[in-house]
């Protein structure tokens, strides 16, 4: 029954649109070669247009008189006082100066030795050592529960700290990641 009615209302649709489409082209011929008619619509509603010279004249004896007020900032401007010659300070305590930024974010005694491909994927996996263990990580993993894997170059490892969201880079070692032989 559904159907039934949606196609009853397509046809009755259809049918509207027939009639407007036939309505649009009744009483009224086009014809490509006539030329448009401009008597009906004036070009340019002026009085006079002649050319103005005093007010051309006036325009260019006027002189820019700055507000002191620069656009390009987002501190407005101190009220100007003609008659006296006020030092602006800064009211109020000083503010201590900003905190030194934190270190630059590094993988601890993690070295970042190599990388490669897998093989039945085109995911990277970068490898990692402390000496003792070797760690084979993708991207997107967390190594020892601490950082994320976000991008594996060819000639460094980009990591987040997952506790604070902090994004730290740790270059390719090219020698022996410890000392001696293993």
């Amino acid at each position: 029954m559904k159907q039934k009615r949606q196609i009853g209302i397509l046809l009755a649709l259809m049918l509207v649109a027939g009639v407007v489409w036939l309505g649009n082209f009744r009483g009224r011929p086009v014809v490509a070669d006539t030329p448009p008619n401009f008597k009906d619509d004036p070009l340019i509603d002026v009085d006079n247009p002649q050319i103005r010279m005093d007010e051309i004249a006036r325009a260019r004896k006027t002189e820019y008189k700055s507000s002191g007020r620069n656009p390009f900032s987002p501190i407005p401007a101190p009220a100007a006082h003609p008659h006296l010659d006020i030092k602006h300070e800064n009211p109020g305590p000083q503010q201590p100066p900003p905190p030194p930024p934190p270190p630059p974010l590094t993988l601890g005694n993690l070295k970042f030795y190599g990388f490669g491909t897998v093989p039945n994927g085109s995911s990277r996996v970068a490898f990692l050592t402390d000496c003792n263990e070797v760690y084979v990580e993708a991207e997107g993993e967390v190594l020892l529960k601490r950082f994320r894997i976000l991008r594996i170059g060819n000639a460094s490892l980009e990591f987040e700290e997952v506790s604070t969201g902090r994004v730290g880079t740790a270059p390719l070692v090219e020698e022996q990641a410890c000392g001696g032989v293993q």
